[in-house]
C-alpha cells in the first residue's frame, strides 16, 4: 500500500501504454510512492527526434492514451512539448522524488532522454530508465568479436536459442495508489493533434473501427490468438485470406502488451516466437547502424539507378498498378491501416524492382498509413525487400505479383476482398484480369510489364555490382 503523504513518483509514459508487467511502474509500488501518470507528445520537440508519428499510427496512439487514462481512473496528464522542459517542471511543481521511465531505442533518442537525465538531476530528482520494450537490450547481444550482427539466423541462434531460458518473466498488474495533488495544467488528448485536421475528412473511424486500441483490446486479441490463431500459425500466415496473422503488431508497438507477455504466452509457437526475435533484430540493427531508415546497409546501393516518378508512385499507393496482389495490399493498408506480412513483401517488391521507386519512398508511405508504423521493423524491412540490408533477399529475387498471388491467394478470395471490381472474376483470371475472355472495364491493366520490368531491374543492378 503506498503512502499518499509520501512525494509522488513521476511515470513518464511513453511507447508503454499498460499497466501489465510494466517495470517502471513496479519500481514506484516497491518504493511505496504514489504514482504520478504522465504522457509527453514530443514530436516537435526537436528537429533531432527524426521520426515523427505517422497519420494512421497517431489515431491509434489517441485511442490507446483515452484507455489507458480509463485504466488509471482518469489520471494521466497528458502534455505536448520537450520533455527535457516539462518533467523538470513538473517534479518541482509536485515535489517528486522521481522519474521513472522505459527506454526507447532509436538512436535519435538516446541524447535526448540523456539530456532529460541531466535537467532532472541537476535539480536533484531522481531520473531512472527501464529495459521495457525488448527481451535484450541491442547492446547485450553483440559477436564474439563485440560487433554488431548484420544475419538474423545465427542472431536468432546464439542469443535466443542459447539463452531463451534468461527472460525475466513478465510480472502482474500492479495496484496503483495515484498521486491526486499538484497543478492540473495537463491537456485533453485532442488538444495532441493526433486526428485528422479540418477541412480533411474523417478518414480514421472506418480504419479504426477494425481494431480495438488499448490494453484491455491487447489481451483480448492475444486470448484469440492463443485460442484460434497459433494452431494454423505456422503454414497458415503465409495466406493473406485466412485470419491465422497475430494482428498484435500495433498492440505490441504501443506497449500495450510487453514483449515478455507474448514470449510467455506463445511458448507452443517457435513460429511465432521467432517473428518476435526478427522484431529484436530490427531494433539491434536500428540502434548499432542509426541511418537505418534512409541509407543502405550496403553502400554500393547507394550509386542504384533508381527512378523518381510521382504518378507512377500515387498509382501504386493508390492500389492503381493493374496488378490485382499489389492493389489488394494497398487498398487493404489504406482502409485498415495494416497490411498482410506476406502481402507488404509483394508490393515491396514490385515498387522497387518492378517500378525501380526508392524503397525509402515506400518507407515513408508505410511510415505514415501503417498503424503498426515501428521505425525499426519498417526500414529493415524495406532494406530487406530491395537487397540493400542485413540479411537481405537478394536483389536478383524478384517477385512475380501474378505468380505470389496464385500462390498465396489461389482462390482470390484475398483480392476479391479489397478490390471488388475483380469480384465476379472466376479464379483462374484473378491475378492476371486481362487475360479474361471479357476484362473488367473498370480496373486498370498492367502499369508495367512485369517480364520487362525485370529485365530493367537487373541491368540496374548489373550496373553497381562491379
Amino acid at each position: 500500500m503506498a503512502d499518499s503523504t509520501k512525494n509522488p513518483v513521476i511515470i513518464w509514459f511513453r511507447r508503454d501504454l499498460r499497466i501489465d508487467d510494466h517495470p517502471a511502474l513496479s519500481e514506484a509500488c516497491a518504493r511505496g510512492a504514489p504514482v504520478l501518470p504522465v504522457y509527453i507528445h514530443d514530436d516537435d520537440a526537436s528537429p533531432g527526434l527524426h521520426f515523427r508519428t505517422g497519420a494512421a499510427s497517431g489515431v491509434w496512439l489517441a485511442h490507446s492514451l483515452r484507455a489507458l487514462n480509463d485504466s488509471l481512473s482518469g489520471a494521466l496528464r497528458l502534455y505536448r512539448g520537450d520533455a527535457r522542459e516539462i518533467l523538470p517542471r513538473l517534479a518541482r511543481e509536485t515535489g517528486a522524488q522521481a522519474v521513472f521511465w522505459s527506454r526507447r531505442y532509436e538512436p535519435w533518442r538516446k541524447p535526448y532522454d540523456t539530456q532529460v537525465k541531466s535537467a532532472l538531476r541537476a535539480d536533484g530528482i531522481e531520473a531512472q530508465s527501464f529495459k521495457d520494450s525488448l527481451l535484450f537490450e541491442p547492446w547485450e547481444n553483440m559477436k564474439a568479436d563485440g560487433t554488431p550482427y548484420r544475419v538474423f539466423t545465427p542472431f536468432y541462434k546464439k542469443c535466443y536459442l542459447e539463452r531463451a531460458d534468461f527472460f525475466p518473466p513478465p510480472r502482474p498488474a500492479e495496484t496503483l495508489d495515484l498521486y491526486g495533488g499538484g497543478p492540473s495544467d495537463g491537456l485533453c488528448v485532442d488538444d495532441l493533434s493526433l486526428f485528422p485536421a479540418p477541412p480533411a475528412p474523417r478518414w480514421d473511424t472506418g480504419m479504426i473501427g477494425r481494431w480495438d486500441p488499448g490494453e484491455a483490446g491487447a489481451h483480448a486479441r492475444l486470448s484469440r490468438v492463443l485460442g484460434a490463431v497459433l494452431p494454423g500459425y505456422d503454414d497458415g500466415r503465409n495466406y493473406p485470406a485466412k485470419d491465422l496473422t497475430s494482428r498484435l503488431s500495433p498492440h505490441l508497438h504501443f506497449g500495450e502488451i510487453s514483449s515478455r507477455r507474448l514470449w510467455e504466452s506463445c511458448a507452443r509457437s517457435p513460429a511465432f516466437r521467432r517473428e518476435l526475435v526478427w522484431r529484436e533484430f530490427c531494433y539491434h540493427l536500428l540502434f548499432h547502424f542509426p541511418d537505418l531508415p534512409d541509407e543502405p546497409l550496403q553502400p554500393k546501393f547507394s550509386a542504384f539507378p533508381w527512378e523518381e516518378n510521382g504518378a507512377v508512385f500515387v498509382r501504386w499507393c493508390k492500389g492503381q498498378t493493374g496488378y490485382p496482389i499489389v492493389d489488394a495490399g494497398m487498398r487493404q493498408l489504406w482502409a485498415s491501416g495494416w497490411m498482410h506480412n506476406r502481402v507488404r513483401m509483394i508490393v515491396g517488391s514490385f515498387l522497387v524492382k518492378d517500378l525501380l521507386i526508392p524503397w525509402q519512398k515506400g518507407r515513408a508511405w508505410f511510415e505514415d498509413t501503417l498503424v503498426d508504423a515501428d521505425p525499426a521493423n519498417n526500414a529493415a524491412g524495406w532494406q530487406w525487400i530491395a537487397g540493400c540490408g542485413a540479411d537481405a533477399a537478394p536483389f536478383f529475387r524478384i517477385f512475380n505479383p501474378v505468380t505470389q498471388g496464385q500462390k498465396f491467394d489461389p482462390d482470390g478470395d484475398y483480392v476479391r476482398r479489397w478490390v471488388p471490381e475483380l469480384s465476379g472474376l472466376p479464379a483462374r483470371y484473378i491475378h492476371a484480369p486481362w487475360k479474361a475472355p471479357s476484362p473488367p472495364r473498370d480496373y486498370p491493366p498492367p502499369m508495367v510489364d512485369h517480364a520487362a520490368a525485370r529485365v530493367r531491374a537487373l541491368n540496374a543492378f548489373a550496373s553497381i555490382k562491379g
